[in-house]
């Protein structure tokens, strides 16, 4: 799959995220990120994927062919939405976008990465 770029997050998705990772709360939230024309429009939740209160764990071999996944999303149920060791493991195999929330799940709760880990600028859009 090659690596789709995105530059901007629908506001109702990113919305729809932050209730997602606090409704889970304190397992974490994991998904799949859909773009259509640099834009994330869409979620996809994998069958399978575990949740606990230290990771979330992907199932990305229950993933269709979808040439409109662009990365991740997880929720850290911490104040903290660094990267881990195992976040940047998974991000320089799949996708180029990935989005980690953090506590309290607030709308500036969140931050958008690049595959190698660095910052992503992301622009939310109505």
């Amino acid at each position: 799959m090659g690596r789709k770029r995105a530059y901007a997050i629908k506001r109702e998705i990113l919305d729809l995220i932050l209730e997602v990772s606090k409704e889970n709360f304190p397992n974490e939230f994991a998904g799949v990120l859909r773009c259509e024309k640099g834009i994330i429009t869409e979620i996809m939740l994998l069958p399978g994927t575990i949740s606990g209160e230290r990771s979330a764990l992907l199932r990305l071999h229950m993933l269709p062919i979808d040439y409109t996944v662009v990365g991740t999303v997880h929720s850290h149920p911490t104040e903290y939405n660094n990267p881990s060791g195992a976040d940047l493991g998974l991000f320089g195999k799949f996708g180029y976008v990935h989005i980690i929330t953090k506590v309290p799940y607030k709308p500036d709760s969140w931050k958008a990465w690049d595959l190698d880990g660095n910052p992503y600028p992301l622009e939310v859009i109505d």
